[in-house]
């Protein structure tokens, strides 16, 4: 009875979990206008950091100073507000993901005619209190507010880059331009124009979110080109390795003597070992690929974009960077996976060249023993016969001798024609030892219990 209510507490606990929106009550405090510095960071060893950047977090909300009641913590989200004297809102929301963290840092000015700006966020003796774990995935600097776009040329001045992308998002009301080109404080710039009709506080969280989305799954997918490009020269290597191999075991295999199968038996295991390490590398970097790209395209989807004035569409810029990607990642550890078979199929059959030689010398080995063991028979039946020569021989004179003293007792009157006779006498005799002799030695060596 008390597995079945343990059991049903933990289901019920999983089910809260499941159904459980910690983020909801966040919106709350948002507001236009909004400035929101984002940052994420790639985790080297995700069990073990995610419980570390849990703690991070926490520091960070004791040194706002942020109170309990404005503060919300769980497994692998949480949030604090501070708000400060002259009522800016500080908001920094901390989110840990399969591999890598997040940070999003809010300040929200006080008042609805407040002015906010690319840069360093003016929340009242701002300083960010700790250096998070992790390799950088990137950077974003995201404006919010009820203005319309300035025009391009005003536009150029606040974004850096030659060429800047806009697009409408969710409704006609919501726009968005970036350059994608970092700043000097190394941030991607995004001006969005929420307008007038559309304040809610969800809705601004969709857009930043949406935006975080889309450019962390971007730098994660091609963060690991570097690594993907150096693969591809290895197993260019590796492929040239191989053909060459196989051209010349495939010539002179049928004449190969034990060594040189050895010799390339060891060569062939190290090459494979080498490949099974680097494809094992790349499927442990490369695998997400395929799921990053889809979160990618159903983010771009969700956005609804459509045109924006004279300006390249937002998605443009994406999809120019990833379409490709992770189906060449892909491929890669297809080519991996083909090259193992490969060496694989050539060390099994040089390995079963290997024991059609041990099966001719093993076959050549039986040859000999049996030609040893026919010798060894007639050797013996030799021994035998002489053996049964000997016996009659030494039975034949222990008779004579006996033939003699009857003769000198007056017993018998022709010794001589006495052994003459017992000699076939001696011979059976002899036969018959012989003959028990070696059935009670078979039978001893058989483990049977010799007869009485």
């Amino acid at each position: 009875m008390e597995q079945v209510g343990e059991k049903k507490t933990g289901t019920d606990e999983l089910l809260r979990k499941l159904h459980e929106r910690p983020q909801i009550p966040l919106t709350e405090w948002l507001r236009l206008p909004a400035h929101v510095h984002y940052q994420a960071f790639r985790m080297a060893d995700p069990p073990t950091d995610r419980p570390a950047s849990r703690e991070e977090f926490r520091r960070v909300v004791e040194a706002f100073q942020m109170a309990p009641n404005h503060t919300v913590l769980r497994e692998t989200f949480g949030y604090g507000v501070k708000v400060a004297v002259n009522g800016d809102r500080l908001i920094v929301v901390w989110q840990a993901h399969t591999e890598y963290y997040s940070y999003q840092l809010w300040h929200l000015p006080a008042g609805a005619g407040a002015n906010v700006s690319f840069g360093t966020l003016t929340y009242p003796d701002y300083r960010f209190p700790v250096t998070p774990l992790g390799t950088e995935v990137c950077r974003l600097d995201i404006v919010l507010g009820p203005e319309a776009i300035p025009l391009r040329d005003d536009l150029h001045a606040l974004l850096p880059g030659p060429v800047i992308y806009g697009s409408r998002i969710f409704d006609e009301d919501t726009s968005l331009v970036t350059s994608f080109t970092p700043d000097e404080h190394r941030r991607e710039r995004y001006l969005v124009s929420v307008g007038s009709g559309r304040t809610e506080a969800s809705h601004l969280k969709d857009i930043v979110d949406a935006i975080v989305r889309i450019e962390t799954y971007y730098h994660l997918l091609l963060m690991q080109k570097p690594l993907f490009s150096a693969a591809i020269d290895s197993v260019h290597k590796f492929e040239q390795v191989h053909m060459q191999q196989r051209e010349i075991i495939t010539g002179h295999i049928g004449h190969a003597d034990a060594l040189t199968l050895q010799r390339w038996l060891n060569s062939l295991t190290q090459d494979l070992l080498k490949t099974n390490r680097l494809a094992g590398r790349l499927q442990f970097e490369l695998s997400a690929s395929l799921p990053y790209d889809k979160i990618v395209h159903a983010t771009l989807a969700s956005l609804v974009e459509r045109p924006l004035m004279s300006y390249r569409p937002f998605s443009d810029y994406v999809l120019s960077g990833v379409t490709g990607v992770a189906e060449g990642y892909q491929q890669l550890l297809k080519r991996m996976e083909t090259l193992g078979r490969g060496f694989e199929g050539i060390i099994s059959i040089i390995r079963a060249r290997v024991d059609l030689m041990l099966e001719a010398q093993n076959l050549a080995l039986l040859t000999s023993v049996d030609k040893t063991t026919k010798s060894q028979v007639v050797l013996q039946h030799t021994v035998e016969g002489l053996s049964v020569i000997v016996i009659a021989y030494y039975l034949s004179g222990l008779a004579g001798y006996f033939f003699k003293g009857f003769h000198e007792l007056g017993w018998l009157h022709n010794p001589n024609m006495a052994s003459a006779v017992f000699v076939p006498v001696a011979i059976g005799l002899a036969f018959l030892i012989t003959t028990l002799s070696r059935r009670f030695l078979h039978k001893k060596l058989s483990g049977e219990k010799p007869p009485a």
